[in-house]
């Protein structure tokens, strides 16, 4: 599993020109099952992505998709982590310690 922050490296107008793109984008990547939860970060400088990819290139190759990358506007720091205890609801991504 994987935590996504999103940092803000331009202006909040630069930011919200490009949301549009970001929130489809986003929509895409919840279809596809890839993320969990998102959100902004308050105060609103970047948001939080929650993750399940195979490996980290593969989250890599996700984020490198992130239109708030294309345009300059974020950084990402990306964060891999075992899910060892979840709630119920998310029961199907825990992960064991081998």
């Amino acid at each position: 599993m994987f935590v996504l922050e999103l940092t803000y490296t331009a202006p909040l107008d630069a930011v919200d020109a490009v949301l549009p793109a970001h929130v489809a984008w986003l929509d895409e990547q919840y279809e596809r099952g890839v993320f969990l939860a998102s959100g902004r970060k308050n105060p609103r400088d970047g948001g939080v992505i929650i993750a399940v990819a195979e490996d980290r290139a593969r989250i890599q190759e996700t984020v490198a998709g992130d239109p708030f990358v294309a345009a300059g506007v974020c950084a990402y720091r990306v964060t891999e982590f075992a899910a060892t205890k979840t709630a119920p609801a998310l029961e199907e991504y825990r992960e064991t310690l081998g």
